[in-house]
């Protein structure tokens, strides 16, 4: 005889906890949201800013920006080197000539502003302020109509900041005529290579000016002239180009 089979009950499975939802979770994310759209509202008017800025007000805000000299830093000339590839690739072959680096990041051991100075030889002023500052411009550079000497002593050129990703200065960029004294500031440059006791001379001059003018980067330059146009003076003697 067979016998029906019996029916297995199922047994019943407790129930899958539904995970609460933690209010104070929410609260963050949302918090995050905040701050991340009112820092990106902040940038932007930060830039709206600085774009709608006279160049009385863009000048006044650069000059008043701290003078720090540091140490030698070995890795000046690599920078120079980069920034001179980066030029000849972007701007217009035929405006652009000499590329040189000057100023004290090129003087091995001599402490400087962590600023590498750049003299540019162009062939046409007007063409730069036509055609190389807008591409310089674009690439997040600050561009001047700077004067040789002073405030307003001409002759004019151009002349452009490049700073990193946190708004530092990495470089000065002078870019001028073949007739420009600027390139006088090459025999200053190649003088105190060759005679380590004037770059010690200037060096102790440099960290004096910085402590009285830290806040006052024109006040800093002037007061260094004399020193650079008594030994450039000598320099173009010795060089025989006086």
């Amino acid at each position: 005889m067979i016998r029906p089979r019996r029916r297995r009950k199922k047994s019943k499975r407790p129930p899958v906890p539904t995970p609460r939802k933690n209010p104070q979770s929410k609260y963050s994310l949302r918090l995050c949201l905040i701050v991340f759209v009112r820092n990106a509202i902040s940038e932007k008017l930060l830039c709206k800013e600085k774009i709608m800025e006279t160049p009385e007000e863009k000048v006044a805000r650069v000059v008043k920006e701290e003078v720090a000299v540091a140490p030698y830093d070995p890795n000046w000339p690599r920078l120079f080197e980069e920034e001179k590839q980066h030029l000849l690739r972007c701007l217009p072959p035929e405006l652009v000539r000499r590329i040189e680096h000057f100023g004290s990041t090129a003087i091995p051991g001599l402490p400087a502003k962590p600023i590498v100075d750049i003299l540019v030889e162009i062939t046409d002023l007007d063409e730069t302020r036509q055609r190389i500052a807008p591409i310089l411009e674009e690439q997040g550079y600050n561009y001047f109509w700077r004067p040789s000497w002073g405030d307003d002593v001409p002759p004019f050129y151009a002349w452009f900041i490049k700073r990193d990703g946190h708004g530092k200065r990495t470089h000065h960029i002078h870019m001028v005529e073949d007739c420009f004294e600027h390139w006088d500031r090459l025999f200053f440059r190649d003088y105190l290579i060759g005679h380590p006791e004037v770059a010690k001379e200037y060096a102790d001059l440099k960290l004096s000016l910085s402590q009285v003018y830290q806040d006052d980067r024109v006040a800093y330059t002037r007061a260094k002239t004399d020193f650079i146009v008594r030994v450039t003076g000598i320099a173009k003697e010795y060089y025989g180009k006086a």
